[in-house]
């Protein structure tokens, strides 16, 4: 049997469905983005919108570097309670700026989308971001730590001086005196 190209061999069927003339239906290959689309949209729907995966794609720029640090959204309810991964040493300060941090999320959206916030303390599922590496002491200031610890017989005493100090001079050098890097309310 030879194929003939110009001849279909599964000509379109015609559906009288509704009444306005025929509508084409073809058999055989489609877009599944359609299928899966059809699928997809009441899952997605029930489960949001989207809007918490919004809301972990820009959670930095939402509530800012030092809270985005030590919290993760985690799921949103459909009655809008969002319930936040906490790292237990900031749970307390993150509790009391709640109103403040649903105003941002709400602004953020445009529209209301957190009602209120629930902590759930406990690792985040990501490594926090490392603390940036602090730059070494001018030598001038090396030497003069080092003149001022002399005095100190216990050596082990004097090197954890010595280490502190450098550590404190290089923080001075990096931040503004007053400032502490990474705190929640300075960003």
């Amino acid at each position: 049997m030879t194929a003939n190209r110009d001849h279909d061999d599964n000509p379109p069927r015609t559906s009288s469905h509704g009444g306005g003339g025929g509508v084409e239906m073809r058999h055989g290959f489609r877009a599944i983005g359609v299928a899966v689309a059809q699928v997809a949209a009441p899952l997605v729907k029930k489960r949001g919108g989207g809007l918490l995966a919004r809301l972990k794609a820009d959670w930095t720029p939402i509530v800012g570097e030092a809270w985005a640090r030590v919290s993760w959204p985690a799921a949103l309810g459909r009655d809008g309670a969002l319930k936040l991964r906490v790292l237990p040493a900031a749970a307390l300060d993150l509790q009391h700026s709640a109103p403040l941090v649903i105003e941002r999320i709400n602004l953020y959206f445009g529209r209301p989308v957190a009602t209120r916030l629930v902590f759930v303390q406990g690792p985040l599922p990501f490594a926090p971001p490392s603390s940036p590496s602090l730059s070494p002491p001018a030598a001038g200031m090396t030497e003069a730590l080092d003149g001022r610890l002399a005095g100190i017989c216990d050596p082990d005493l004097r090197a954890a001086l010595a280490r502190l100090g450098r550590a404190v001079a290089a923080a001075e050098t990096a931040a503004p005196r007053g400032a502490v890097a990474g705190e929640p309310g300075t960003d």
